[in-house]
């Protein structure tokens, strides 16, 4: 088993006795998943369906004090306390930015629940483990405590992307990514049959009308890995843009149709001059480049 203390994350704190209902009105996810040791992942969206900020909820327990815990980019922090209370209106909460005191570590590879913090199981994806918010400076001894071995933030980072999990930021830019492209219907992170939420209209049709042409999909490279940003071409034309890696593997957002017809013209996929092969992980549900080809 091991443990990292992710830098890049922040926990926000959304209390009050309207505090699901309020959450549930504006994020992407069912908040009735949400409870003590549960969590579910979900987003914030402009009106126009493209994400602000994605997060994962979990509830405290009431001998704990109660409260909804936002593991959150920490980047994001002060502008997602900002949009929240833009929506807050008459609602009866309190958001507070626990950043400064509370950060978030991951344990994968066993189970990482944990007495030294609130703990909860990654809700995207089994394979990722738990998360486990706490003061950092408890990090080490809870890890100790899980007899975990504690490894850098690196190590999580080459986890995540070997299992080909997209992250705000590096694999796609807050702000101009639509969920479906973010993979988030993929990863439990928009309930299709809840209320109404801002974006909604949008991701729905979206959804119905299955017309996401655009996608993170996991590549796998050798040698040294293209950087964060580099146009992925097939021929003359541009088919995408790459974002993170780590050892061999790395996650590019894709046109999927135009790689379809770059593999069906046997033009191979490139970024700058190295050659790039998508992998399709075990969780994609979504038609996938190369699978309509047919053999002669």
């Amino acid at each position: 088993m091991q443990a990292a203390l992710l830098p890049d994350r922040g926990v926000l704190k959304v209390a009050g006795d309207d505090a699901r209902r309020y959450l549930n009105g504006l994020a992407t996810n069912d908040m009735a998943k949400v409870g003590p040791g549960t969590a579910c992942y979900a987003a914030l969206l402009t009106p126009q369906g493209k994400i602000i900020a994605d997060f994962i909820v979990t509830e405290a327990p009431a001998e704990d004090g109660g409260g909804f815990f936002l593991d959150v980019p920490k980047a994001l922090a002060p502008t997602l306390v900002q949009k929240l209370n833009f929506y807050k209106l008459r609602a009866k909460i309190t958001v507070e930015d626990l950043s400064e005191a509370l950060g978030v570590m991951a344990v994968w590879d066993g189970a990482g629940d944990s007495s030294y913090g609130l703990g909860y199981a990654d809700p995207r994806l089994a394979a990722l483990g738990w998360r486990i918010m706490l003061p950092p400076q408890l990090a080490a001894e809870a890890a100790e405590d899980l007899g975990a071995t504690p490894v850098d933030a690196g190590s999580y980072e080459a986890h995540r992307i070997a299992l080909g999990v997209p992250r705000g930021g590096e694999d796609f830019a807050y702000g101009n990514t639509f969920p479906h492209e973010a993979d988030m219907d993929q990863l439990a992170g928009v309930d299709f049959d809840k209320g109404c939420y801002v974006g909604q209209e949008v991701v729905s049709r979206v959804e119905h009308r299955n017309s996401a042409r655009s996608r993170i999909v996991p590549v796998a490279y050798d040698d040294a890995a293209p950087s964060p940003g580099t146009p992925v071409m097939a021929g003359d034309k541009q088919v995408g843009t790459f974002g993170s890696a780590a050892q061999g593997r790395g996650l590019a957002l894709l046109r999927l149709d135009r790689v379809e017809d770059a593999l069906a013209a046997g033009l191979p996929l490139t970024c700058g001059d190295i050659l790039l092969r998508v992998v399709k992980p075990a969780w994609v549900k979504f038609a996938f480049p190369g699978e309509t080809q047919t053999t002669s």
